[in-house]
């Protein structure tokens, strides 16, 4: 079945760094265009960033916009999310989901196919 195990979480400072990783299994991860979002309780999800199955697109919320990268090694299994400059209003727990196939997009749906998800925490 899908499993995705996100890492990488913690608490910085702000204006500090962090990079989660998340890493698949259960299916042919090459084939999936992967979300990153995040969420604090009793909040709605945020999506802050997407990639294609290629890698070759991506797009970002407007919050995190310029401060977020995502990527991906289709050969490691492995998405990525490279978080600079980050603020305090960046704390939550991150979470990667597999977008349904065939879709693509800030709003495309993944359903229950996501992680367990990384705490984020950053300090002022």
């Amino acid at each position: 079945q899908v499993q995705l195990v996100e890492s990488g979480g913690g608490l910085v400072q702000s204006g500090g760094s962090l990079r989660l990783s998340c890493t698949a299994s259960g299916f042919t991860f090459s084939n999936y265009a992967m979300t990153w979002f995040r969420q604090n309780p009793g909040q709605p999800r945020e999506t802050v960033a997407v990639i294609s199955d290629g890698g070759d697109r991506t797009n970002y919320g407007d919050s995190v916009m310029g401060r977020f990268t995502v990527s991906r090694d289709n050969a490691k299994n492995t998405v990525y999310l490279q978080m600079t400059n980050l603020r305090p209003e960046d704390t939550a727990m991150y979470h990667c989901a597999r977008q349904d196939f065939g879709t693509y997009g800030l709003a495309a749906p993944y359903g229950l196919n996501r992680g367990q998800g990384t705490q984020v925490t950053v300090s002022s």
